[in-house]
């Protein structure tokens, strides 16, 4: 009989993609029902798990294709590490700055960003919805003390580790190699 453990590792890829694609779908869902508009740091925070979907999602279909009976490959895992351990660093970053430890980028006040002259004029018009502006120091929600870019890295740091040991398994639950 196969140990949780084991099965975790041997079949990361499978439970990254639906770590990530469970995270994106909570970040959409506290914007779409909870009203909480994402600053440009959280916009970043979601690139990570993009990525993350498309190298889990790649890795799991190969392991399916290529019948890989012994789980997806250790290379996918250790990119998923790097990603993770980005969007870890990410988080870590956004929380500091929401904690005031340190100063956040002027890109992240809120006003910055792409001008688009067809956008300026549909504003004076007012035939544009006017989006919120949301600085990346102000925390909209918080839970047991900790902001979303506080719980995003805890959780961005445990799928890094997870996929290090992932990437790192013992030799018996490696890929066969061809």
């Amino acid at each position: 009989m196969m140990s949780a453990y084991r099965v975790l590792t041997r079949w990361w890829t499978v439970f990254a993609l639906a770590a990530s694609l469970s995270l994106l779908a909570a970040a959409h869902a506290f914007e779409r029902f909870g009203g909480l508009a994402p600053c440009n740091l959280c916009l970043k925070q979601r690139e990570v798990y993009w990525v993350a979907v498309a190298i889990a999602l790649t890795a799991s279909l190969w392991a399916l294709v290529s019948r890989a009976s012994r789980g997806t490959p250790r290379v996918a895992a250790f990119l998923l590490f790097i990603v993770f351990l980005t969007g870890a660093i990410t988080a870590g970053f956004h929380a500091g700055g929401e904690a005031g430890w340190w100063e956040l980028p002027a890109v992240c006040s809120g006003g910055a960003g792409e001008i688009n002259l067809e956008r300026l004029a549909a504003l004076a018009m007012g035939t544009a919805e006017v989006e919120p502006i949301v600085a990346c120091d102000a925390v909209t929600w918080r839970f047991l003390g900790l902001s979303m870019a506080g719980w995003n890295t805890l959780i961005a740091a445990a799928l890094a580790i997870f996929s290090l040991l992932a990437a790192k398994r013992p030799k018996d639950a490696r890929a066969p190699r061809g």
